[in-house]
């Protein structure tokens, strides 16, 4: 079956805590030598490309995330609170009234037009939709208040782990979360971008370090878009293959009982291109409660512990490799320990692509 791949986009980032317009067709000799390798090589779709590159990350929500509360000052002196135990963190606002709310500045602006005592906010909580009915603060000339904290977009940098023959790929490893709150994102949609490292900052025992990428707003740069946003990391379709991936060679997957304890390496870019660094699997924890903390490691590659002190912000999605198999990928590091870390179970994010 021929493959078409074709989108661009693009942005400006900065790292994660932890971080269209145009038309593109791959080559088809890329495209057919990538189908066919991977046709030759496996019946049982285990096979995928190996990633390593840093990508910009942009995800929208479906509304605004309500982050809390807090009293207002209303007109007559006295402090009202009106969303207290109406309106909780984690949900989200999609409308005011009658009307959509998208993001922050569409609330604003519904709340600067409020001309009355009373409103209704429609707001999903987990799968449900619920209807709130607010008073909203008067505060004089400064017009109507809800006194409620929200937030919408999120931003930052991390590593694409792999892509298969139907274009959609998996990074992170692990999924984003509200700062704030601790929630897990839900997406709307989102977007992949062209990023490269500008700096890296060391870590230390007790302080990660991170690594910083510079992105464009612009449809230039954009490689693809992201549909899902989960505890294994974030999933979507990569349009410009060619501008992302320099080496369209598949590589097998491996099951969670195929990893030992020993010898692998990590692939990332801290160098400014994609290589390899030598690292020890020391545990696999199968029945791990946490789903991205099934393998952990230690860095021992010598270039590595100078570059970046092990593990940093920014290298989430990393692919580990053992045994010329993709085993798994970076997700977290010890903050006490920069040179050790976690990583999850590549089984666990191919179901997210299947």
């Amino acid at each position: 079956m021929r493959k078409y791949w074709y989108r661009r986009i693009l942005i400006m980032i900065t790292t994660f805590t932890v971080a269209i317009s145009s038309g593109y067709y791959m080559n088809e000799y890329q495209q057919n030598k990538l189908q066919q390798e991977v046709n030759a090589e496996t019946a049982s779709g285990n096979m995928v490309i190996p990633g390593g590159m840093p990508i910009g990350i942009y995800l929208e929500t479906e509304g605004v995330m309500v982050l809390g509360t807090e009293p207002i000052t209303g007109e007559d002196g006295m402090e009202y609170e009106s969303g207290a135990h109406l309106v909780k963190a984690g949900d989200y606002i999609v409308a005011l009234d009658d009307q959509e709310i998208r993001d922050k500045e569409e609330l604003q602006e519904a709340v600067k037009h409020l001309d009355k005592k009373e409103t209704i906010l429609k707001v999903r909580r987990d799968d449900e939709y619920i209807d709130i009915k607010l008073k909203p603060v008067s505060c004089g000339q400064e017009g109507y208040k809800l006194g409620i904290w929200v937030k919408d977009n999120a931003q930052g940098l991390g590593t694409i782990t792999f892509l298969n023959a139907d274009s959609r790929f998996g990074a992170l490893g692990h999924g984003i979360h509200d700062v704030d709150t601790n929630t897990l994102l839900e997406i709307d949609n989102g977007t992949v971008y062209e990023t490269s490292i500008k700096d890296i900052k060391k870590g230390e025992n007790g302080t990660p370090g991170g690594m910083e990428g510079i992105i464009v707003y612009n449809n230039y740069n954009v490689l693809g878009t992201i549909t899902e946003n989960t505890d294994c990391g974030i999933f979507g379709t990569i349009d410009r293959i060619d501008s992302l991936f320099t080496d369209l060679k598949p590589m097998e997957t491996a099951s969670k009982e195929e990893i030992e304890v020993g010898p692998a390496v990590i692939r990332c870019a801290v160098e400014g291109e994609v290589k390899d660094y030598e690292i020890r699997i020391t545990k696999i924890d199968k029945g791990t409660q946490e789903i991205n903390k099934g393998i952990v490691i230690e860095v021992t590659d010598e270039k590595l512990l100078e570059i970046t002190g092990g593990i940093v912000q920014g290298m989430s999605g990393s692919p580990i490799i053992q045994n010329g198999k993709l085993v798994g990928a970076v997700t977290h590091v010890f903050v006490q320990d920069a040179t050790k870390g976690y990583g999850v179970f590549i089984e666990n994010m191919l179901k997210n692509v299947k």
